[in-house]
């Protein structure tokens, strides 16, 4: 399922008013390349205000991360005969959204060039935990003393989404990883089709990190995977959640991100996040290695400081449906009501700090090889 499309109030302000807006502008002093709907319309129209920003958006994740490469392969030469080449290439953009599972393929390609964040307001409000996923060797691997590579800007989780009508008839609902393994779940479980994300989620039911660098550290893990594939009736990475809409499983594991916009929309659909701990994921600003200007302008610090200050952060999550990490450090007691009540959009602080990203393990090929044995048992 893609990113979900933002049913905004009022319909005053819309994102594809603003970039043909930004197009007459002869000199962006600020170009920027986005996840259609992570930011809210309001927002970047707020900041238009300040300064003159060209916003782009593209509809996949995946499709910013082939642009970052694009702009890495230099544009073929002019034909000096014959028709010319009409295709126009796409102006390299100041700031793109990159997904934290692109990072550290971003950082060993050179596709991208490390920030200068530490000055800028804001950067000390993110929790240690979104400052550390950023802060990477230049093999793109977690360091301590690393350079940082991107900024976060929102995040989501890993959730259990389920039929409301199906457990009131069960008499019991999901509340932690664990449940889906339940007997009574054989053959209506959907889940990602994903080898990080689903050995991750069965690592923490076990008690371990999702990043467990040695898998066969930990003996039970095999069978326990091998139980919960015989649970599953669909494995999904962008149409997990149609066999939940549709009844024909009664749990889906996926992303709060577009889960929410469905729990919201469908009174037969709730979600939890597990209790134990999750698996976090996040979408962060990242500059191209061949972006126009050489060193971090003063445009990309405004837009950076904007987007984490706590009024911005706070439109942000609750009109995108992703949390600014900016609010986990809050005092959630002067947070809006309708973020305080909304464990999906920001769990618990217990929750969170028992959750993680993942991150580059050195035995890559275990989770492989594991995920290949398991999916081939039928």
């Amino acid at each position: 399922m893609n990113r979900r499309t933002l049913l905004l109030a009022g319909g005053a302000l819309t994102l594809n008013h603003l970039l043909m807006g930004c197009q007459s502008r002869q000199e962006a002093a600020l170009r920027v390349r986005l996840l259609a709907n992570s930011v809210p319309p309001q927002i970047l129209g707020e900041f238009q205000h300040r300064l003159a920003v060209e916003f782009r958006a593209s509809d996949q994740l995946a499709d910013l991360f082939q642009l970052l490469k694009t702009w890495q392969t230099p544009t073929p030469a002019q034909p000096r005969f014959g028709l010319p080449n009409l295709t126009r290439p796409v102006a390299v953009a100041d700031l793109v959204t990159l997904g934290d599972f692109w990072l550290t393929a971003a950082v060993q390609q050179n596709l991208i060039r490390p920030l200068l964040l530490e000055s800028i307001a804001g950067w000390q409000q993110l929790p240690p935990a979104w400052q550390q996923l950023v802060r990477r060797d230049a093999q793109g691997l977690p360091s301590e003393t690393g350079q940082l590579w991107a900024a976060p800007y929102r995040w989501g989780s890993l959730v259990v989404a389920y039929n409301t009508e199906k457990f009131r008839q069960l008499g019991w609902t999901p509340t932690d990883w664990k449940d889906l393994w339940r007997p009574e779940l054989k053959g209506h479980l959907s889940l990602l089709d994903s080898a990080r994300s689903t050995i991750g989620l069965t690592l923490k039911q076990l008690g371990q990190s999702a990043n467990t660098g040695n898998l066969e550290t930990v003996s039970a893990l095999p069978e326990q995977l091998k139980s919960l594939h015989q649970q599953v009736k669909f494995y999904s990475s962008d149409a997990y959640l149609q066999p939940l809409l549709l009844g024909d499983s009664w749990v889906a594991v996926g992303w709060s991100t577009e889960v929410l916009p469905v729990v919201e929309r469908d009174r037969r659909i709730a979600a939890v996040v597990p209790a134990s701990g999750t698996i976090l994921t996040a979408d962060l600003w990242v500059q191209p290695t061949k972006a126009a200007q050489a060193n971090q302008p003063a445009p990309i610090q405004q837009w950076l400081e904007f987007c984490w200050q706590p009024q911005i952060a706070e439109q942000l999550s609750l009109l995108s449906l992703a949390a600014s990490p900016v609010l986990v450090t809050q005092n959630r007691t002067q947070l809006p009501t309708a973020i305080q009540q909304n464990p999906l959009l920001l769990p618990s602080n217990e929750v969170i700090e028992r959750s993680e990203f993942l991150l580059p393990v050195a035995n890559s090929d275990q989770y492989r090889r594991l995920w290949e044995t398991v999916r081939q048992m039928g």
